[in-house]
């Protein structure tokens, strides 16, 4: 929470000067990107493949960003999203997506819904844990367990057959990625940022 060493930005050397440090958190803004600072994703030096991830998060109103994780980072995949699932950060009373199904705060994003909301109103901190082992993946949101699955099985064939990303080569393929956090063009809040590797 005091710099962004061990991140850059997606296909880039260094992290954007839109991602700040403010207050001991990694701070997405949008008025930096106005001026001039370009955007993009911040993602991880390293790639992990068995892992539990610990964080906090802070959407701004109407706001969305997301966790990616598994990314593949190759130019010929111009974005994280086209490689690596997402645990959904998001306004879900504010921004449109709220209203769809298997995109609400919590979801492994357009693949699975959470079996419950654990969301906190914008503003307030939210606490994740993201665990995945041997491909097995397991969400929390604000200690209550939201999405479970495991990659490559049939079910998680089934659940990218009926999503956005079934004609998508090279989503959700890699066992070891960079984890990324989302510029979804809103400001966004993320602290306390810790990875266990198993």
């Amino acid at each position: 929470g005091t710099n962004t060493e061990g991140w850059h930005t997606y296909l880039q050397k260094d992290a954007s000067a839109a991602w700040k440090v403010q207050d001991g958190a990694l701070a997405l803004d949008q008025d930096a990107k106005k001026n001039g600072a370009p955007g993009g994703d911040l993602v991880t030096n390293d790639e992990y493949e068995n892992y539990e991830l610990t964080l906090e998060w802070k959407i701004s109103e109407g706001g969305n960003s997301g966790i990616i994780f598994g990314v593949h980072e190759d130019p010929q995949f111009k974005a994280t999203y086209l490689t690596g699932p997402e645990m959904q950060v998001l306004d879900d009373a504010k921004h449109p997506d709220g209203k769809i199904t298997k995109h609400n705060s919590g979801d492994l994003y357009d693949l699975k819904k959470s079996e419950k909301n654990a969301v906190k109103p914008v503003g307030e901190w939210n606490k994740v844990k993201i665990l995945k082992k041997d491909g097995k993946l397991t969400f929390w949101l604000n200690g209550v367990k939201t999405v479970e699955t495991t990659m490559g099985t049939e079910e998680w064939k089934t659940l990218v057959a009926n999503s956005k990303f079934k004609t998508w080569k090279g989503f959700g393929e890699y066992a070891k990625g960079h984890i990324a956090l989302q510029d979804h063009g809103n400001e966004v809040w993320y602290r306390n940022i810790k990875i266990h590797v198993l």
